[in-house]
Parts: C-alpha cells; structure tokens; sequence
C-alpha cells in the first residue's frame, strides 16, 4: 500500500499519523482513514533491523480538504486502547513557517523521529516530521536534529522545558537553528517574531482537540470510546454498528454538530438576557 518516498507525494494532502500501538498496519491505517476521504497510499517506516514499524505512518488523499476533514475527525480517536495524533505532514509549511525552528544536539544512537515527536509536539505544533541527520550511506544519526514548529510560543517552552534534560541515556541541547541563508544568525530574532504574530495563518492547523482524553469543552459533546480493530473488520464499523460509509460520516460529525449547536444555544441565551 505504500508507494515511493514522501517526498514524492502530494505533501498538502498527506497527514502524518502518530502515537500507533505495534498491532496497527498499513491494512488498518487504510480502513480507517478511508472513512475521511478516498486514500491514495498509505506508508509506514519499518525498523531497519527489525522490520517493524516505528509507531508512526503517512496518509496520502486525494485532495487536500479529504486530508483536512480527517484531522478534523480522526485526531486523538483511540485505537487499540492509545489515542492516535493526527496533524498535516507539511501543514502549509511555506505559510506557516514562521522561523520557530530548533535545534537539538547531543542525540542518543536509539532517538527516532517517532520519539522526538512524541516528546515535543507536547509543547505545540510541528510543522513536519523532526528531521534528524543521518549518515546517507548506513541510516545512523549523527546526533543531532531539527524541529519546525508553529510559532514561538511553542519553540520558546520546548528550549526552556527540555534544554539539559535527558532523552534516552544523554542530556540533549536545544537552542534555535541557524538560519540558512543568513551566516551566523539564528532564528528567533525580534524581527521573526512580530512577522509571526502578523500572521493570520499561524493558527490554522492547531490540532484538533474534540476527540481528546480531557473533558470536552461544550456540554453534551461525546467522546469517542476506545476502537480495537480485528482482523477483517472495519474499525469503524465496530463502534458505529454499520458498515454504511454514509452513515457512519453522519455519526462522526454528530460531536461537532452537536459543539455547533451548543454555542449557537448559548449565544441565543446571551443575546436574550440583553434584550
């Protein structure tokens, strides 16, 4: 089901699906996501040694509003007991890099990609796959990556959490990259900043946090229970009791509906107690 390197597929329509438990395979991934949308490929990175994959994969649709509807909808679901992290594989880089990318040294042999994205997408949104420098002719990380995230904020408290602390068996050093086309200086700078808030699209691709573990924001917006796939049966269709795909997207948009509803609810209520 996979198809070529990524570089070679339609990044705005690609998403990158992150925090899978060592049961999920390509077959689940595809059965699952083409529930959003119809799927083009589906590709996750094995293991070297063991041929196992890395707990992460990538998601091609045919367009880039499918990709965006199944963030929308798959973000934080849980499959196999372990909510799943949903989010764009380039996420609009060109408009919504806005310079808050990091630099982190002294890296463990053993980091992964899988880890440094668990690790620091605590802290905001990543914009891509951490990038960590491997020698090109064995795969082995030189020790050192890189990691683009949305804004400052998000930079700011990674450098200030995790600078020093240890990952794996080292203690890693963080600071801001430098950039590429100015010689000896490092992102950052002020000038980046106010450019950044100026922004409009900077928060556009927020993850989002409907279908996360915390209590839900609205009153009366459900959560989705844990899914646990088996083999031959369509996930979804496990929690819906359907294998309708019509009814099913129906049922999956019930909880934003019902957020919509909600607010709409409430707002009327405002409105009337100042007439």
């Amino acid at each position: 089901m996979s198809a070529g390197p990524i570089a070679e597929r339609n990044q705005d329509a690609t998403i990158y699906c992150g925090g899978l438990d060592e049961k999920v395979n390509e077959g689940i991934l595809w059965e699952l996501f083409v529930q959003s949308g119809p799927v083009v490929n589906v590709h996750m990175p094995k293991d070297r040694v063991t041929n196992n994959h890395q707990g992460y994969g990538f998601i091609e649709f045919m367009s880039e509003e499918d990709a965006d509807y199944a963030i929308k909808i798959m973000n934080m679901i849980k499959l196999y007991g372990k909510p799943i992290r949903v989010n764009k594989a380039s996420a609009h880089q060109k408009n919504l890099d806005v310079g808050a990318n990091i630099f982190i040294g002294n890296l463990d042999p053993e980091v992964d990609e899988k880890l440094l994205y668990d690790t620091f997408s605590a802290f905001g949104v990543i914009l891509q796959t951490p990038k960590i420098m491997r020698d090109p002719e064995t795969g082995n990380s030189k020790g050192y990556a890189f990691i683009n995230f949305a804004s400052f904020e998000a930079s700011d408290a990674a450098i200030e959490a995790m600078n020093g602390q240890y990952l794996c068996n080292r203690p890693i050093t963080i600071s801001y990259a430098f950039k590429k086309d100015a010689k000896g200086e490092r992102h950052g700078s002020a000038a980046e900043r106010l450019l950044a808030a100026q922004n409009p699209l900077a928060q556009a691709d927020r993850p989002h946090q409907l279908f996360a573990d915390a209590p839900p924001t609205a009153p009366g917006v459900p959560t989705v229970p844990m899914v646990v796939p088996t083999a031959g049966v369509n996930p979804l269709q496990m929690y819906y009791g359907t294998d309708d795909p019509t009814a099913m997207m129906t049922m999956m948009q019930l909880p934003l509906m019902h957020s919509i509803l909600n607010k709409v609810g409430r707002d009327f209520e405002e409105q009337s107690k100042h007439n």
